[in-house]
């Protein structure tokens, strides 16, 4: 095939909290380069995933949900997923097929519309929505405004998400390759680590903790014997946080610490020795100074 007939561009996948993007994301790239948990608000950063084919590149940005923000961090969040949707060549504009279509899936559809970049609806969570409930949920979504298509999938089990990949790529500009074929994501890899640790506190922490969550990768030291040591810090806003975090007899973060031990082991291929440390750095998430020093 010639060079000139080589599509690439950016799709960036938009939708309320918790729709499942960074699963599709996952889905897409046929590896976990995004955290999922069921808390909203899991995602912090535009993280692009990269799909590439003989004859196409995809670059994904996973954002964050667009939500009424309630801190610096939350007014942050939407200016990420603002600026995205203008920088992009597609969207995929996504709902959760579970839950009825409300005011704020029109709000961000509105969001989505009005940056005029061709938009895709999919429709998520169709593995685990009846009939009684998807039929309204694409009905809904027809009536929220003028899609490219609308798709319903299930990004946790891969159904139809293969449509929506080939529809992107009908979409998507003649260009070039932006990334090497073996390059997954451009995601630095001290962020994705200290994401996974989050990934694991996010997931065993009680729901007044996790918005407050921040994890940043102090060091990482690759040993002569082949071990890697990860010295992490997790950070809270308040110290009944970092009690909870730490847990009775520190087994909380024991157990924050050997899942997120495991999957990091599977990912670098190696041995891991991980040093997790709890810090209070109050109201971090109001603070512009203590943001910007966790990557916000």
């Amino acid at each position: 095939m010639s060079t000139d007939a080589f599509r690439s561009g950016f799709v960036s996948l938009i939708g309320r909290p918790n729709v499942g993007k960074s699963t599709l994301l996952n889905a897409f790239i046929g590896r976990k380069v995004a955290i999922t948990s069921e808390k909203p608000q899991t995602t912090r950063n535009a993280i692009r995933g990269v799909l590439t084919g003989d004859d196409y590149q995809i670059v994904f940005i996973d954002t964050p949900g667009l939500h009424k923000p309630k801190s610096l961090l939350g007014q942050r969040l939407n200016d990420i997923v603002r600026r995205t949707l203008r920088e992009v060549d597609v969207v995929v504009f996504m709902l959760d097929a579970t839950q009825e279509v409300g005011s704020g899936d029109a709000f961000v559809a509105r969001e989505v519309l009005a940056s005029g970049t061709p938009a895709i609806c999919a429709v998520n969570k169709m593995d685990a929505a009846r009939n009684a409930r998807l039929v309204p949920a694409l009905s809904a979504a027809q009536e929220l405004g003028e899609w490219k298509e609308i798709i319903p999938i299930s990004a946790r089990d891969g159904t139809k998400v293969g449509d929506v990949q080939a529809m992107l790529v009908e979409l998507l500009p003649e260009g070039p390759k932006y990334y090497p074929d073996d390059m997954p994501t451009d995601q630095p890899r001290d962020v994705l680590l200290a994401e996974i640790i989050r990934e694991k506190a996010l997931q065993l922490t009680r729901q007044e903790v996790p918005h407050s969550i921040a994890v940043l990768t102090d060091e990482v030291i690759e040993r002569d014997d082949g071990l890697i040591e990860i010295h992490a810090v997790v950070y809270v806003e308040r110290d009944s946080q970092k009690g909870i975090v730490i847990g009775k007899g520190g087994q909380m973060l024991k157990q924050i610490g050997t899942r997120a031990r495991e999957e990091l082991e599977w990912l670098l291929g190696a041995k891991v020795y991980l040093d997790l440390r709890v810090k209070v750095a109050k109201d971090w998430s109001r603070d512009p100074r203590l943001l910007e020093r966790l990557g916000y």
